[in-house]
């Protein structure tokens, strides 16, 4: 009898622990099933951001919300400029975020690189960001045709080695600035004349020899350097 009940013991035992094993590997189960349908979802969100990202085309509509949310998502702050003269580094100012975000994006796409410093005034300014070559029109076609909003009241001031964005060449009462160009303040002393009209969004932060040299070189009357002058390319720094 005795044998009869540890026999029916260990049967029962062994099916309550079958039970519990089956339960723990349904519960295993759904666990990972939960996390390979939230990665999945975390995928597809990434991959339509990306995507997004990659396929907009910017305008006056949808640029400012688009760059709202890209300056959250990129916080990028620190970039080069290599040129056949040297490199410049650039710190862009968190305050100002949507100059700089739209910086930190065109830079991402490859805009800058093998575009100019075409306008160059010794003891005032050099300006980048164009060229007369058709590919350049094309990047910004690609890009889209938008302005942005001046963002002046900051504090920053027009001094010696500060980054600032021009306004549009269109017709422009506000001053708003065209987003694919940048001018280097290089006076000394600063050129504050300058203070509230255009958006200050960074600084030089090594390489202001370099700018020096730029505008040193030999212009026509346009102010258009006689040897073109490259950006090679501009690069994001950690």
């Amino acid at each position: 009898m005795k044998y009869i009940f540890l026999v029916l013991f260990s049967v029962i035992l062994l099916n309550c622990e079958d039970k519990q094993s089956n339960k723990d590997k349904n519960a295993t189960l759904k666990e990972t099933s939960k996390k390979i349908k939230k990665d999945s979802i975390l995928k597809d969100k990434a991959t339509v951001e990306v995507k997004t990202q990659d396929t907009i085309t910017l305008t006056d509509e949808n640029a400012m919300e688009f760059f709202l949310q890209y300056e959250k998502e990129n916080p990028e702050n620190k970039v080069r400029i290599t040129t056949s003269f040297g490199t410049i580094d650039i710190l862009l100012f968190n305050e100002t975020k949507f100059h700089r975000a739209n910086f930190i994006y065109l830079t991402k796409k490859g805009y800058f690189d093998g575009t100019q410093f075409y306008r160059v005034i010794d003891n005032f300014i050099v300006q980048g960001g164009n060229s007369d070559n058709p590919e350049v029109s094309k990047k910004r076609n690609n890009i889209g045709r938008y302005l942005l909003p001046t963002d002046t009241k900051r504090g920053f001031k027009h001094d010696r080695g500060v980054i600032s964005m021009p306004s549009s060449d269109i017709e422009n009462p506000y001053k708003l600035a065209s987003p694919f160009e940048f001018f280097i303040v290089q006076q000394e002393g600063g050129a504050h004349h300058l203070d509230g009209d255009y958006t200050i969004f960074g600084k030089v932060i090594r390489g202001m020899e370099v700018i020096d040299k730029i505008a040193k070189q030999e212009t026509d009357d346009a102010d258009w350097p006689l040897s073109n002058i490259y950006i090679e390319k501009v690069e994001i720094l950690d």
